[in-house]
């Protein structure tokens, strides 16, 4: 199945005053780029959230944000390091005792260490609040991937029409090379035949051997069998299950290097012509298969 790497996805669920919103969002990568968008106080879920994702998706930059909501939803907590503190008691105590001082320790002084005290955020029913962000987070997965089916069917079906096209051209440049061959060759011993002031003998066998290994440099035979061998096997893999586009984006690649020397190679208008519609929809299609998982 052909999967788009762009889409969108989002969950929403509630656990009593607490509302959990989970949007992701991916783009084309040519790897699986995961970035997280989460409140602090959840940062410990970050692999356990990467892991669901990796579940679903191979490529793509994907983004995922994840909000908590509600009268309920974080609470903050104000904490004391008691240990540190009785320790900055003792010393300022000893402090007192080394040189004699008799003012009492003032509690500005203690309030403007910021050692002491720390913000906590707390969240009320945390295991179930856990449980409820890992459900949402496969819920919006869910909906990113389908909608990077849907998208990918429409691409599979553009890409196909246009791979057909391109294998009815090369149909027809295989039809006409015999013709452009022997063409090739008249034109060949015209020209030979012109330089030497028409003396060539038609005995002359080894004038005949190096006409036709001038003509076989211009034959198309091998690049044509190589296009359409690579054609069946970019049939064969876009129907594959698994991730296709780096695949699919190497065997255009070698179908643009056989049509360029088709190109390079024949002096046929008509052939010429081709090989120009041939190149303008491997560009097109390479730059669909940019978007394919």
């Amino acid at each position: 199945m052909v999967r788009s790497m762009t889409g969108y996805g989002r969950s929403v669920l509630q656990l009593e005053s607490t509302v959990v919103t989970i949007e992701i969002k991916s783009v084309n990568h040519r790897f699986l780029d995961v970035q997280l968008k989460i409140p602090q106080t959840f940062l410990f879920l970050e692999e356990k959230l990467k892991e669901t994702i990796r579940t679903y998706f191979a490529r793509g930059r994907i983004e995922l944000i994840l909000n908590i909501g509600g009268t309920g939803a974080i609470g903050k907590t104000l904490e004391t390091d008691w240990k540190l503190l009785d320790q900055y008691m003792e010393q300022l105590k000893q402090i007192k005792t080394r040189y004699q001082l008799s003012d009492e320790i003032p509690m500005s002084l203690l309030l403007s260490i910021p050692e002491l005290f720390s913000v906590q955020q707390t969240t009320e029913n945390s295991s179930l609040l856990l449980e409820k962000i890992e459900t949402c987070t496969e819920k919006a997965c869910l909906e990113l991937l389908a909608m990077r089916e849907a998208e990918g069917e429409k691409l599979f079906a553009d890409i196909m029409e246009r791979m057909h096209g391109v294998k009815e051209l090369v149909g027809s440049l295989q039809t006409r090379r015999g013709r452009v061959t022997d063409a090739y060759r008249e034109r060949i011993q015209q020209r030979i035949e012109a330089y030497i002031n028409n003396k060539i003998e038609t005995d002359n066998s080894r004038m005949y051997q190096e006409i036709a290994l001038l003509a076989e440099k211009g034959d198309i035979t091998e690049e044509v069998t190589r296009l359409f061998s690579h054609m069946n096997h970019f049939f064969t893999t876009i129907e594959r299950e698994t991730e296709i586009g780096r695949r699919l984006d190497f065997i255009l690649q070698e179908m643009q290097r056989e049509t360029n020397t088709i190109g390079a190679k024949s002096t046929d208008p008509k052939i010429s012509e081709w090989v120009v519609s041939i190149k303008s929809e491997l560009e097109k299609m390479k730059e669909q298969i940019q978007n394919i998982e």
